[in-house]
């Protein structure tokens, strides 16, 4: 079990449910996306946790956008944290920026593509936030406890791993639900991204495709 703001996430919790633009475009879109997120958890039986990137770092393309400034960015996530009140996750991609994020996002996101990142891994444990740790596609379920032991031997234990899917050959990903479990036995809550699982990874050419008739 994670404690998160009034939040607890594991089992016997409340499901959790993580969501919200992929990366911030614009101050309106992000307030007005985690105002409509909100007023739809009011009505069920979840705690929404609101996600958005300020930066993407590994855009198919180089003409992919990949976000707003910096110390603009940071103030958006900012504003939706102390006018909504609501806990902010968002992604870190290198050991310098992770401090600072950290002073703004309750929940530090390590991109999948990174997951095996030593420095980043240990950065984001020292800000004492919880680290949700994103799977690779290229990783076993199984040696996602090393991810996490590097985190915890920070003293941080606030822990959160993710399944988003398995390269299954080129621009195609499958997810092996046994690998929920196989995470489970770690004794961290497991976050299933059910987007990004049925992404097609270039499939676009320039960008990323998907197939969303199958979330």
């Amino acid at each position: 079990m994670v404690e998160l703001k009034n939040y607890r996430v594991g089992k016997g919790e409340p499901l959790t449910v993580i969501a919200g633009p992929c990366v911030i475009e614009s101050e309106k879109l992000v307030l007005e996306t985690a105002s409509a997120l909100k007023r739809a958890a009011e009505r069920l039986p979840v705690q929404l946790i609101f996600k958005s990137s300020y930066r993407k770092a590994n855009r198919t393309a180089l003409s992919g956008f990949t976000g707003l400034d910096f110390p603009e960015a940071l103030r958006i996530l900012r504003r939706v944290s102390t006018e909504l009140e609501l806990p902010i996750l968002t992604d870190v991609h290198n050991e310098l920026e992770t401090p600072i994020v950290g002073e703004v996002a309750d929940v530090l996101q390590i991109p999948a593509f990174l997951c095996r990142q030593t420095d980043l891994l240990l950065a984001a444990g020292r800000t004492g936030k919880v680290v949700n740790i994103k799977k690779g596609q290229f990783l076993a379920p199984e040696d996602m406890d090393k991810a996490a032991e590097k985190v915890a031997s920070t003293g941080n234990s606030r822990i959160l791993l993710t399944e988003r899917g398995s390269c299954f050959g080129y621009r195609n990903l499958v997810v092996d639900m046994r690998g929920l479990t196989i995470m489970q036995r770690s004794g961290y809550p497991v976050v299933y991204d059910a987007t990004h699982s049925v992404q097609i990874p270039g499939g676009l050419g320039t960008a990323s495709g998907g197939q969303p008739e199958f979330i």
